[in-house]
């Protein structure tokens, strides 16, 4: 009997934790500004707010290419939004052009080697990025 007892206290415990796993999968899911589509690139932009920014960090694992922008203001880096964003590949041959919606961006391409330039209230900087078929790369864009 108290086998018996013990198998179902924990099934129990079992089912409740995968019930808060998704619970918790579907939170961070739901958090996560909507995909975009432009060519055959698929980005998402944001992480305005907590629930969005945690969204955005744990969905980076599923993206090649993470960037991240910032501007010093009073002597400290805050992070920004409406950052023009453009992407070639190596050819110099354009992959994406568009605008970050919050101080988050990730992005999905091929395997290869890109420049991004990000402009920020007219000042553009330029990164060269390598993107493996494994892991993301990440860029840090910062405003003096």
């Amino acid at each position: 009997m108290n086998k018996r007892i013990e198998r179902c206290t924990m099934a129990a415990a079992m089912a409740l934790g995968s019930m808060a796993f998704a619970g918790v999968l579907s939170t961070v899911q739901a958090g996560l500004p909507p995909v975009q589509h432009q060519g055959a690139v698929e980005y998402v932009s944001g992480g305005i707010g907590l629930d969005e920014s945690e969204a955005m960090k744990a969905a980076a694992k599923d993206y090649p290419l993470a960037l991240t922008f910032a501007a010093q203001r009073d002597g400290k880096a805050d992070y920004v939004a409406n950052v023009g964003v453009s992407i070639q590949d190596a050819q110099g041959k354009p992959v994406l052009q568009t605008t970050a919606e919050g101080p988050y961006m990730l992005v999905k391409l091929p395997a290869g080697r890109y420049k991004v330039s990000a402009t920020y209230n007219g000042a553009a900087q330029d990164r060269e990025i390598s993107v493996q078929n494994g892991g993301t790369a990440r860029a840090v864009f910062e405003w003096k």
